[in-house]
């Protein structure tokens, strides 16, 4: 089940990458790779799958002696794996087959080398080491230096057929790795919390930039949609200043949450912040403020509907028991 799933991942991005037969191609024509330089592979094939093993121990224990690999080094579990796929690689290196079937499985130790945060320059830097020493391999099986020499030219252009799409892929997975980051910060950074039924919360703490701003209205939208929200509280009690674009832009969040049938409540404008606003001169017409956050609760459940009864009152006799109207 789980080499399904990573089969799938890998076709997946291969799809995202454009990396079909005609893009491969075109790879090939980059690098120079012909009919001619599979022949003169084939030459050195034996010497290079009968040492596969040799190779790639050769391979991981350069990364062993770099720093900035041990992290990766240390997980055995996932260097038994790259190890396993490092020799189906070198023995693939020489097959003379590097269509789509050779890219997939390039793309599939790319992958766990991002995964693992292996840096390209470091794999760059181990993937050259092993060249050196497949090419004395390829130098001793030829039966001449001459021929010697244009096997291993021709077995470099592979190699930079793999560099060109292992490195695309490893770049592509640590920007998928950023973008996740960044959703979880935005996550974080601006939640959307659920008071009640129609009622939700929007805390807004810390610095606010014209990016977070959008990201605020952004999730915002997106909530009232899913909640059917009637009534938001935004509270800006963390809020330390505001500018005019933000200002601004928090307004049009305000108008466009009524777009959508809710109602926003700002509450815990601080002294500083609402006299930068006045001072700015930003239309503040459209702005429903309450004081403090706990005023905010109160008047967004007053405007669904909800009779707030204090319990003092009720244990006196002077009011009815709450519910909602």
């Amino acid at each position: 089940m789980a080499s399904d799933l990573a089969g799938t991942a890998d076709k997946t991005l291969a799809q995202e990458m454009g990396l079909d037969e005609a893009a491969i191609e075109r790879r090939r024509r980059l690098v120079g790779l012909g009919p001619d330089d599979t022949k003169r592979i084939a030459s050195i094939r034996d010497a290079i799958t009968q040492r596969a093993e040799e190779y790639a121990s050769l391979f991981f224990n350069y990364l062993a002696q770099t720093d900035e690999a041990r992290d990766f080094m240390r997980n055995r579990e996932l260097v038994e794996q790259a190890r396993r796929l490092k020799v189906q690689h070198l023995t693939a290196m020489v097959s003379g087959e590097y269509g789509a079937e050779y890219a997939l499985q390039r793309l599939r130790l790319a992958r766990l080398y991002g995964r693992a945060g292996l840096e390209e320059r470091v794999f760059m830097a181990a993937f050259h080491h092993l060249l050196r020493a497949m090419g004395v391999a390829a130098f001793r099986a030829a039966p001449e230096p001459e021929a010697g020499i244009e096997a291993f030219f021709s077995l470099q252009k592979v190699a930079f057929l793999d560099l060109g799409l292992m490195v695309d892929v490893m770049v592509a997975e640590r920007e998928r790795l950023i973008t996740r980051q960044q959703e979880a910060i935005r996550e974080l950074t601006t939640p959307v919390l659920q008071i009640r039924d129609r009622l939700l919360m929007l805390p807004i703490i810390g610095m606010i930039d014209t990016h977070r701003a959008r990201l605020v209205t952004e999730n915002l939208l997106h909530a009232i949609r899913a909640n059917r929200a009637k009534v938001v509280v935004m509270d800006v009690t963390g809020v330390l200043a505001v500018d005019t674009k933000v200002a601004n832009h928090l307004l049009q969040t305000v108008a466009a949450a009524r777009l959508m049938g809710a109602t926003v409540i700002v509450t815990g404008l601080s002294a500083e912040v609402s006299q930068t606003l006045v001072n700015l001169g930003v239309d503040l017409a459209g702005l429903q403020t309450i004081g403090d956050l706990q005023g905010g609760i109160e008047e967004a459940e007053r405007v669904l509907g909800y009779e707030v009864i204090h319990r003092d009152a009720r244990l006196n006799g002077l009011a009815a028991p709450a519910r909602a109207l």
